[in-house]
């Protein structure tokens, strides 16, 4: 099967893979290094707190086994074709984009909010963006939800769920999920996509 799945999308799913194993070994130790903590304060689990590569780093971390699987299936599930469209390397540009851009939006809601501090970790920023990359590139294509199953069109779905992200960010209906991150990894990728097309606020000088 995974000849079917483009080289960078293939890389990605075996190295999350991969650290979710070594995160059975080490325990905490790679969360406490690794994941996103919020910015100024020391982490309830160590002493590392905030470090710059968490920016990067705490995209390869997950909190389950389930956590790991939705966010590799989702990966799978959109981002081979997109890499498709893009080419390896914008499509691994873009990725980390927008793993980067959510961690900041996640950082910024953090410092606002303030409480105690605990790490985010997941890929869910850079499968959001991908999300929404699917939705602009193939908006008529069909995407069924989970739960309930119900088909409807992808770039119908992006804007679902980006809605539904920002309500149960704002009322914190979901707690223990960081919705701004997801909201952050669409934004970015919003924005990369129109760069490279030359649309505001980004315009390209011949």
């Amino acid at each position: 099967m995974y000849f079917s799945i483009p080289p960078v999308t293939w890389a990605l799913l075996v190295t999350n893979g991969v650290v979710f194993l070594l995160q059975q070994v080490a325990g905490d130790q790679l969360v406490v290094w690794f994941g996103l903590w919020p910015l100024g304060g020391p982490s309830v689990i160590g002493t590392a707190g905030f470090l710059p590569w968490q920016i990067v780093t705490y995209g390869f971390l997950h909190g389950s086994l389930l956590h790991l699987f939705f966010n590799m299936f989702a990966l799978y599930m959109f981002g081979s074709d997109v890499e498709r469209v893009f080419g390896q390397r914008r499509y691994l540009a873009y990725y980390f984009t927008c793993v980067v851009t959510a961690a900041a939006a996640q950082l910024v809601v953090t410092a606002v909010i303030g409480g105690t501090p605990y790490p985010t970790i997941g890929a869910s920023g850079g499968v959001f963006g991908l999300l929404l990359a699917f939705g602009m590139y193939f908006p008529r294509r069909t995407v069924m939800l989970i739960f309930p199953p119900i088909p409807m069109p992808a770039r119908l779905f992006v804007i679902v769920y980006g809605a539904l992200e920002l309500y149960l960010g704002i009322t914190g209906t979901q707690a223990g999920v960081a919705h701004f991150a997801h909201l952050g990894g669409m934004l970015g990728g919003y924005l990369m996509i129109r760069y490279w097309r030359g649309r505001p606020p980004f315009y390209r000088h011949w």
